[in-house]
Formats: C-alpha cells, structure tokens, sequence
C-alpha cells in the first residue's frame, strides 16, 4: 500500500542581515524583524512596499527599480534597523518589443503572453491595464451572482 504525502511550500524568510534588501520589481519577500517593531518608514513608496505584519514580520513589495529604504522602530521611536532596498528587474523570461520608440514587454514562459512592465509605451500600457481591469471587473460580477 502506498501513501502519497502532499507537502506545501513553507514561506522562507529573508534576513536583513547585511544593508541592502533586494527584491524584484512586482514580487514579494519576508523578513523577520525584532518582535517590539511598532512603525515602519519607508523613503519612497513608489519604489517599494513594506507592511507590517504581527510577530515581526514585513513584507517587502517591488514597486518600481531602484533604491530606497525602510527604517524599523519601537513604540518609543527606537530605530532598531535601516535597511536599503534594491529593486531589481524581472526575472522571468522576458521579451522585449520595440516599435519605434514605443517598448512592449511579454513574458514568454511557456508562450508569450503580455507583461506589464514599467517602461512600456504609454498605448501599450493603458490597452493592456484596460484588459486586465475588464477581466478582473467580470470576474468580480460573476462571482457576486448567486446561483
């Protein structure tokens, strides 16, 4: 008799041991902090997203490439941790398309689909946003219908 064990993957947490946290643009990674971090400030929010989750926990979001940082305090405005956070590229297979100067992006694993990436023509961009908006729209609609 055979038994099949199903496991899940566990999260994996970064540690912010050395000065830079790095991360790629549209994805996230954890990092345990001290468990008495109360406040998270972070330079530009444009280039990444840090929330605060209980037990010490944050969550670190690409945003944008770049630099930035975060800085980690207790209640009493103790700054127990600044940390740089680097936001690098995609890692996916990407193609890039370029029609003039207007650039379009697809990630291409295991066909080419379209990939919103920043840089993007400003047409390219809007048209493919639209698309994703409508299908999430009808999606939202379908599933707010009862049966």
């Amino acid at each position: 008799m055979v038994i099949g064990i199903l496991l899940w993957p566990v999260a994996a947490f970064a540690e912010p041991s050395g000065d830079i946290v790095t991360v790629n643009v549209d994805q996230a990674k954890l990092l345990r902090l001290p468990t008495r971090v109360a406040t998270i400030v972070v330079g530009n929010p444009l280039i990444a997203d840090v929330a605060l989750q209980t037990g010490g926990v944050i969550v670190v979001t690409g945003k944008g490439y770049g630099a930035t940082n975060f800085i980690a305090m207790d209640r009493s405005g103790e700054i127990l941790l600044d940390r740089v956070i680097q936001v690098e590229g995609p890692t996916d297979q990407l193609v890039t398309v370029y029609r003039g100067v207007e650039r379009e992006s697809y990630s291409c694993l295991p066909m080419c689909q379209r990939r919103i990436t920043l840089g993007d023509g400003e047409h390219y961009f809007k048209s493919t946003m639209d698309q994703a908006g409508s299908l999430s729209g009808q999606a939202g609609g379908a599933a707010a219908k009862p049966n």
